[in-house]
């Protein structure tokens, strides 16, 4: 019988390992080869333009939060419009908020009446969302938080046991519905729904040194329990091929990796995070603090290059429309995709250096991606077992010096004249 332990996968939470419920690697290669993602904060926090934690970061009483929904019109949403925004960024999957911690569900639930559907929206827009992904040939993800700010049992799961038990009923139910409403769902992503979550690291009191926390590292250990592995089994046997991320409890089929890029894993990874430097969800500010384009292709090139994906965040306005702004840039990358996605898509990480890049392959070629050209226009890469029959700039095909010995390869007579963000070579082997 499989043993099950706990180990801390990453800085927000430590899981379950159980490895009878990971894909097989086949299963895991369409997502390992997209490399790029879009990520889409939504829901009603939108309305108030502070991010996605106003209503825990503002102590806002959870009624007067809810009459959010009165505004929530959502005029100018179009689930085929982030389709093709997506589409047109050059990302291969995304994933949308369904619910996020304040408890607002964006789709159609059987669980209360706190969603979109009791809204003036009166849409399901997690099905727009999907039926519009399964049009364009997106591979579609949903965003899931088993966290909810509305239960006291979240906070003090022993002390309100039957309400978080409520609040476990409520993530099993929800997770059913939208994984078995929608057709084909290509990714489940959790947020918030390992055991170090419980209580926000757990509020205790001593009489000797007064109040005091558990500490975040340390995961809740009284008797309320996700079960992440029956959870989890669950949504195997209603979408067996689905990718799963680790923040439900289980070990995931992927690491997470938020805002601080930490570099290679021993596993599939991914990065998460946000092309304006504000909030997941929107603010007033977001156009205004986006990324550049030459920091978004650095990001991108030297997660690749890493092995690992990039899932870059959005946060639409509260009509459902995403700024102009950020449409903008994403078009500029998917630009950029357009010329040198051969690559970045199904391929491989390779060597990083931070000096000057680093460099992705497969079977046939080897990109060395060089984002800071060295000073003596010299770049040493480790030898390959295969002949390399020719090196070119990738685009112009403009052919570039190179050595090539069973210690080393050397290029020469690197330059870039044209001031590009990443100038890469292409080694052709055979």
């Amino acid at each position: 019988m499989l043993s099950l332990f706990i180990i801390t996968l990453n800085s927000f939470g430590q899981v379950v390992v159980d490895s009878s419920l990971l894909l097989s690697q086949k299963d895991m290669q369409w997502w390992e080869d997209s490399k790029f993602g879009l990520f889409i904060h939504f829901g009603l926090y939108a309305v108030l333009g502070e991010g996605e934690w106003a209503m825990f970061n503002k102590r806002m009483d959870t009624s007067e939060y809810g009459k959010l929904k009165d505004s929530f019109a959502v005029a100018k949403f179009s689930g085929k419009n982030w389709v093709d925004v997506a589409k047109q960024a050059g990302c291969k999957y995304m994933v949308v908020t369904s619910r996020h911690h304040d408890g607002f569900s964006l789709f159609n639930t059987s669980v209360g009446d706190y969603n979109s559907m009791n809204s003036p929206a009166k849409k399901d827009l997690i099905k727009e969302y999907i039926d519009a992904a399964h049009d364009a040939g997106m591979k579609a993800g949903i965003y899931y938080s088993p966290l909810d700010w509305r239960y006291p049992g979240f906070f003090f799961p022993d002390l309100y046991y039957s309400n978080a038990l409520e609040m476990k009923k409520q993530t099993y139910t929800q997770v059913h519905e939208l994984l078995s409403n929608y057709g084909k769902i290509d990714i489940l992503w959790y947020d918030g729904g390992e055991d170090n979550w419980l209580g926000f690291a757990g509020l205790m009191w001593d009489g000797g040194k007064g109040w005091y926390t558990r500490g975040f590292e340390k995961p809740y250990t009284g008797k309320f329990s996700w079960q992440p592995i029956k959870l989890n089994s669950m949504v195997r046997a209603l979408q067996p091929k689905i990718v799963i991320n680790p923040r439900s409890g289980w070990m995931g089929d992927f690491n997470t990796q938020e805002v601080t890029l930490r570099g290679r894993e021993s596993r599939p990874w991914e990065l998460c995070t946000n092309l304006s430097q504000t909030a997941w969800g929107w603010t007033p500010h977001a156009a205004d603090r986006m990324m550049s384009l030459d920091s978004c292709i650095r990001l991108l090139v030297s997660v690749v290059c890493q092995g690992g994906n990039l899932l870059l965040n959005v946060g639409p306005k509260a009509d459902g429309e995403i700024e102009p702004a950020q449409v903008q840039r994403l078009k500029e990358i998917g630009n950029f995709l357009s010329i040198y996605g051969e690559s970045i898509y199904s391929t491989k990480g390779g060597v990083w250096d931070e000096k000057w890049g680093g460099t992705t392959f497969t079977e046939k070629a080897v990109y060395v991606h060089i984002l800071n050209v060295p000073p003596e226009g010299k770049i040493m890469l480790p030898s390959v077992s295969k002949k390399i029959t020719a090196a070119k700039y990738l685009g112009t095909n403009v052919k570039v010096s190179f050595t090539q010995s069973e210690g080393a390869i050397v290029l020469n007579g690197i330059t870039n004249k044209e001031h590009k963000t990443d100038m890469i070579v292409k080694l052709n082997l055979k």
